[in-house]
């Protein structure tokens, strides 16, 4: 077996040579460290299947999304298994962009997959991708800062509170923030946390008849919090950081809290990675009292494009990578809390796993209380939590979240932004048909 490493178009490439190659998958997934972790494991893979050749595409969040669509959209056919996300599952199976997954072996139990992901990741009852991990949003925080600054986190915290908190936290002179949180712009980086942080404030995308809803006070509420309390307590730069970033932040010891995905709970709490692994607690995402956390639903899948021509091999691996087994040779070689979270049943009843990660039970418990279907105080008429499933959302989302990282850069005000992001989100909608 050789491996090489080279880049395509600025993404690295990691190529998995097995001898008397005969399929050659390429796979277009997310710089995130479960997906590096299982590029590393190919050969894993390669060995029990010596016909296929593994060939990766790995790119940042944003770059992934955007070349995975124009791909699947304009039919370009340049990859054979996908990582996308449970936004676009439902609409591009509907498009019939996506074969269904019916041949993943006797041995895979698709009943074991958590009810609210397989739910995400079906369509009229059928798999058009299988869940690699799961994941909603939580409070990650310093027990040791914590405890210094006489603070308690309760299990489940306020807005005002995790406010008071970060600004007592925040040691400038010191390099330690109060509070790290998404600033990057993207309809799935800044506007995810912020979509989950307006559900609990109380505001929605979109009313019942599919008016654009940023001229409300709920919304202007968050976003003066959000970048008030960024500028108080934030990290220098903000505007720039997503979920890797803020990890990074967050190893390196310069965040109090930082909210995000539960999937961040393995990487914080592993000495191999973070500098204060000993030190990190949990808890839910806030609230305001008004019976919504601040949380979302979110999993990473993989997918095989309609026009692949290699879609036995394709399903091959995707059984592979999100099986039981795979969850156990990831714990063989990086330890039980280090496998892919937030998919399967019966990790969440494995003694083994729930004993080295403490954050376990919090993870399934944030996630059993995100609700796609009633993601807001007020009724709504889309599905989703931190997105309106409709295909139009990831181009609206952008342009919002374009504007809400200026206003937290402080190259526009608040007011400019929210008023940006209505007409912009009014014409699109219009454009689309919704409203007139």
């Amino acid at each position: 077996m050789k491996q090489f490493l080279g880049a395509v178009c600025g993404a690295s490439v990691l190529l998995a040579v097995p001898a008397m190659a005969e399929t050659t998958l390429t796979i277009a997934t997310v710089n995130n460290g479960d997906m590096i972790r299982m590029q590393g494991l190919t050969s894993e893979f390669t060995k029990k299947n010596p016909d296929i050749t593994v060939k990766w595409v790995t790119l940042e969040e944003n770059v992934l999304r955007q070349r995975v669509t124009t791909d699947i959209a304009t039919k370009g056919g340049q990859f054979d298994v996908l990582t996308i996300g449970t936004y676009e599952v439902p609409i591009w199976a509907k498009k019939g962009w996506l074969v269904p997954l019916a041949n993943l072996g006797a041995d895979y139990d698709v009943a074991d997959l958590l009810p609210k992901i397989k739910d995400a990741v079906s369509v009229d009852g059928k798999l058009y991708a299988a869940p690699f991990y799961g994941e909603s949003s939580m409070v990650m925080y310093r027990t040791d800062l914590f405890e210094k600054a006489g603070l308690k986190m309760p299990e489940k915290p306020t807005w005002d509170f995790v406010i008071d908190a970060a600004k007592k936290l925040t040691d400038k002179s010191a390099g330690t923030y109060g509070i790290c949180l998404r600033g990057k712009a993207g309809w799935g980086e800044n506007m995810a946390f912020l979509s989950a942080m307006a559900n609990s404030y109380g505001a929605r995308w979109f009313d019942e008849k599919w008016e654009p809803q940023f001229n409300t006070p709920e919304w202007k509420t968050t976003l003066t919090t959000y970048v008030n309390l960024m500028k108080e307590a934030g990290p220098p730069g903000a505007s720039s950081n997503g979920f890797n970033e803020n990890l990074a932040l967050f190893n390196a010891g310069k965040c109090a809290m930082w909210i995000d995905a539960t999937v961040a709970a393995s990487f914080v709490t592993n000495p191999k990675e973070s500098k204060v692994a000993d030190k990190v607690g949990f808890a839910l995402a806030p609230n305001t009292g008004l019976g919504k956390n601040a949380n979302w639903l979110w999993a990473w899948n993989l997918a095989i494009p309609a026009g692949s021509k290699k879609t036995d091999a394709a399903e091959k691996f995707i059984a592979w990578a999100t099986s039981k087994d795979y969850t156990k040779l990831v714990a063989s070689k990086e330890g039980w809390a280090n496998v892919p979270p937030g998919t399967r049943t019966s990790l969440y009843q494995n003694d083994e796993y729930l004993k080295v990660a403490p954050f376990a039970k919090l993870t399934l418990a944030s996630i059993d209380a995100a609700d796609p279907n009633k993601p807001t105080v007020k009724p709504v008429p889309y599905v989703g939590v931190q997105y309106a499933a409709i295909p139009e959302f990831q181009g609206i989302g952008t342009q919002v979240g374009q504007q809400f990282s200026a206003a937290l850069a402080g190259s526009t005000s608040v007011d400019a932004a929210l008023s940006a992001a209505q007409s912009s989100t009014e014409r699109e909608m219009k454009r689309a048909g919704y409203i007139k």
